[in-house]
């Protein structure tokens, strides 16, 4: 078994962990380094048996989650005061772990992300920049594609806290193929009890299945599908289907719960239903070694070219890789 196959095993069966020797133990956990997984791979794993060694990351692991969870909750509070009564709704991590959901368990939190009306975008820009953000990207090229092209603002840096927020208007970069309905997005989200807001349970669906096949190149992919498989388990699938055709993510939508099933289940490893485009996508997304490497490089290129095919139209695509090369990337 590969070691990332090995790494869904064990978040989908964690009790089958007590078969496992040095050699898996280590390839685990570097694999679960590597997508950014271990958090959630520990608390999954805590208070089973295992190597003394393997405890200590399991205990670390746990430790370091919980402290990342405070800062993002922190943060979201400190994007809560400096936009004032302006609506905001967090996504991905920060979402679940606020909200107390499942996919939050240990997860991972990098940058804060957050969705906020087009129509206010440049007063949520002046709120931030005021209360102590700052530009990561002072690039004049790369801000100006942000704005034109792109579902957010250039992304911004605290400059005390050291903490990014992504700003998002939208889900998807305006010159994608798919076009989510922003306006749907905002006006069914939740209230949480701080004033923030999160995606409905169908709309976050829709938003892990966009950025996972719509927008990337599949990186973090085990992460994502994770979130998928959590949230379904936690909230069931009515409406989905009809949810996602609304955003022009039914393939997506699709997609995304096939491969959640046939990573984490029901049933284990539920295989390759779906033919031969869901067995490359298991190859990109599986594609690391005992410790934690890439590998199959050509398929990850291959991917990676597809991501950019699918942002921007083929005249655009050949005018952005051009100016990015002329400037040194």
């Amino acid at each position: 078994m590969s070691p990332a196959l090995l790494l869904a095993e064990m978040l989908r069966d964690p009790a089958g962990s007590t078969r496992l020797g040095l050699a898996e133990w280590t390839a685990l956990f570097a694999v679960a380094r590597s997508e950014q997984l271990i958090g959630t791979l520990a608390v999954r794993l805590q208070g089973l048996p295992m190597p003394g060694e393997a405890e200590r990351i399991v205990r670390d692991a746990i430790a370091s989650a919980e402290q990342g969870r405070t800062a993002a909750l922190w943060e979201a509070e400190m994007a809560r005061r400096a936009l004032g009564d302006m609506p905001v709704v967090l996504l991905k991590g920060t979402a679940f772990i606020a909200a107390g959901l499942q996919a939050g368990r240990g997860r991972s939190i990098g940058d804060l992300d957050i969705l906020v009306p087009r129509e206010r975008i440049e007063e949520a820009e002046a709120l931030l920049l005021a209360a102590g953000w700052e530009w990561v990207k002072p690039d004049p090229y790369d801000d100006a594609y942000y704005r034109r092209w792109m579902h957010e603002l250039p992304p911004l840096i605290h400059r005390e806290r050291d903490r990014m927020i992504d700003v998002h208007h939208t889900i998807l970069p305006l010159t994608a193929r798919i076009t989510p309905d922003a306006r749907a997005l905002l006006a069914d989200s939740a209230p949480l009890e701080n004033g923030l807001r999160i995606l409905n349970s169908n709309d976050m669906l829709c938003h892990a299945a966009a950025h996972l096949f719509a927008d990337g190149d599949l990186a973090g992919g085990m992460r994502n599908l994770w979130d998928v498989h959590c949230l379904i388990e936690e909230f069931g699938v009515e409406g989905l289907e009809a949810r996602a055709a609304h955003h022009g993510l039914a393939g997506a939508m699709s997609r995304a719960v096939r491969l959640a099933q046939a990573l984490y289940g029901p049933p284990p490893l539920a295989g390759t239903a779906g033919g031969w485009g869901d067995r490359l996508y298991l190859r990109r997304l599986t594609a690391r070694d005992g410790w934690g490497r890439p590998t199959t490089r050509l398929t990850r290129l291959a991917f990676y070219i597809r991501s950019h095919w699918l942002r921007m139209p083929p005249l655009l695509l050949a005018r952005h890789l051009w100016a990015k090369w002329r400037k040194g990337g």
